[in-house]
């Protein structure tokens, strides 16, 4: 009998912007989404969370922010995290030795990620998953927090990127370098967590499609991919978008992305393109994955 298959369809940066929020609505209520995550010290996170407690059967998560955003405690709290203004830095390498190496940011860290995961709690939202802004929820440091706190704040599942990096440059080749460089690291990150969320009970799944072709989630690269998933369990996100007065298509990629990749990045509203696509959603039942989230997941254990 051939093994059933799970495919959750997630959009990142909830809260982020009108946009986005306008975006993840309706690529949920009109396509294949089924899951987002909740950046809760965004502009709109309070639309946000209004959006989704009007749509009770879209999945919401947490997405921790420690890299190109802001900080739900004041500055004076967390003075080794953020400026003055209670933002973090825009650079992941220099974040993460930060975090790695400086004593005050480990603890100031504790502090803000506790705060983010009270902040979320407050929304009443029922909490799916948990994943990062730029993924720095991977850095071991912050990772381990989150496990500490997984049992206060009932977290379930975390999001541990995963993809063959094989698979992904035979459907496209761009951006070589940049991709074999995060397979490899990321690679690494995956085995470290994945031996620390299972001794700890913590879910995730098998593999996360999106790293690796971050800001080009169109439905062409979609279209390539998904028949050749070999995982019965799997996580795809991208990062939808609709233009609003004020907002640009380059300020939400140097949000979302940190260094976009020459420029070269795919629009949100083609990634949204990707999500309403008749031809997605067909790729993914004819390839025998059920559409999910994480919390019709879980009901199937309970």
């Amino acid at each position: 009998m051939q093994a059933q298959r799970f495919a959750i369809i997630n959009g990142d940066d909830f809260g982020f912007s009108e946009g986005v929020n306008q975006a993840i609505i309706k690529a949920h209520k009109q396509g294949v989404l089924t899951s987002t995550s909740l950046m809760v010290s965004a502009d709109a996170a309070k639309e946000a969370v209004t959006l989704a407690s009007a749509h009770p059967n879209l999945a919401v998560g947490l997405h921790l922010v420690l890299i190109c955003g802001r900080s739900i405690l004041p500055p004076e709290q967390i003075p080794h995290l953020v400026d003055k203004q209670g933002n973090f830095s825009n650079s992941p390498l220099l974040a993460g030795l930060r975090y790695q190496f400086v004593s005050q940011t480990r603890q100031e860290l504790r502090q803000e990620i506790r705060a983010q995961l009270e902040k979320y709690r407050s929304t009443g939202l029922p909490l799916s998953h948990v994943d990062g802004h730029l993924h720095m929820h991977m850095h071991p440091v912050v990772l381990r927090i989150l496990v500490d706190l997984a049992p206060e704040f009932d977290i379930k599942v975390i999001r541990l990127p995963s993809e063959e990096l094989g698979l992904t440059l035979r459907v496209n080749r761009s951006h070589l370098l940049t991709k074999l460089v995060w397979s490899g690291v990321f690679g690494r990150l995956r085995r470290y967590g994945e031996k620390m969320l299972k001794s700890q009970g913590i879910s995730f799944t098998q593999r996360v499609y999106g790293l690796l072709q971050t800001g080009g989630i169109t439905e062409e690269y979609l279209l390539g991919l998904i028949p050749q998933i070999q995982a019965n369990l799997v996580e795809i996100y991208s990062h939808p978008a609709m233009p609003t007065a004020g907002n640009s298509w380059r300020g939400y990629a140097n949000a979302i992305h940190g260094d976009p990749l020459n420029g070269e990045l795919a629009t949100g509203e083609a990634e949204l393109a990707a999500l309403l696509s008749d031809q997605v959603r067909e790729a993914l039942l004819n390839n025998g994955f059920e559409i999910t989230n994480h919390h019709l997941l879980s009901q199937r254990t309970t």
